[in-house]
């Protein structure tokens, strides 16, 4: 059965200082510290939970070397990054090169409402676009996956409504799930501990 946004609604309402910016991505069948290494980071003590890795996260970016935090899991054959308050896994000068070999699967959204999506596989941007307005897309098959994404539940032009609820978020934790067959869970958010590491982010 498809995901759609619908399944996703709790993230907001269970995890708020998280939801108010964060990057989620997917790798296939790389280990956590094999990511860590093709974005040139460095281990950092492990967290468990969605609170622990968003207060990491804020001390890291508050330290004089200005770092990102990345907590790590693996699922399947999938590793999970999350990056509170981050954007490495949908900046493509960073994303695709680490992506040789694999694909990768990641969203964004930061404080101001910005928001990326981008789906790259070995070193190629496949599909990227603004989960806001997913009319505007590019990549290599930026219209691959259009049906995906209108099941997902993306409000595209002809689609808008004036009174219809903003669900770009829930709809892009869908379509991640659609690509990796992953679902992220508030468990898993809540109960894990993640392998944790950082990168320089300037």
């Amino acid at each position: 059965m498809t995901a759609t946004a619908a399944d996703y609604v709790w993230f907001e309402e269970c995890f708020p200082e998280l939801a108010e910016a964060y990057c989620f991505t997917l790798v296939h069948k790389l280990s956590p510290s094999e990511v860590l290494r093709r974005l040139q980071g460095r281990e950092e003590s492990p967290r468990t939970g969605a609170e622990q890795i968003v207060e990491a996260a804020f001390d890291l970016l508050e330290s004089d070397d200005a770092r990102q935090l990345i907590a790590m899991t693996t699922i399947g054959d999938w590793t999970l990054l999350i990056e509170p308050n981050g954007y490495l896994g949908v900046t493509e000068e960073k994303a695709l090169p680490a992506s040789a070999g694999t694909n990768w699967v990641s969203h964004f959204v930061n404080i101001n409402g910005v928001d990326t999506f981008l789906w790259a596989e070995d070193t190629t941007n496949r599909l990227a676009f603004e989960p806001g307005f997913p009319d505007s897309r590019w990549g290599t098959t930026p219209d691959e996956l259009l049906k995906a994404m209108h099941d997902s539940g993306f409000q595209f032009w002809e689609e808008t409504s004036d009174t219809a609820e903003n669900l770009s978020a829930p709809a892009a934790f869908a379509l991640a799930e659609y690509l990796t067959g992953v679902r992220i869970t508030p468990e898993l958010l809540q109960e894990t501990t993640f392998t944790c590491g950082s990168a320089k982010i300037r």
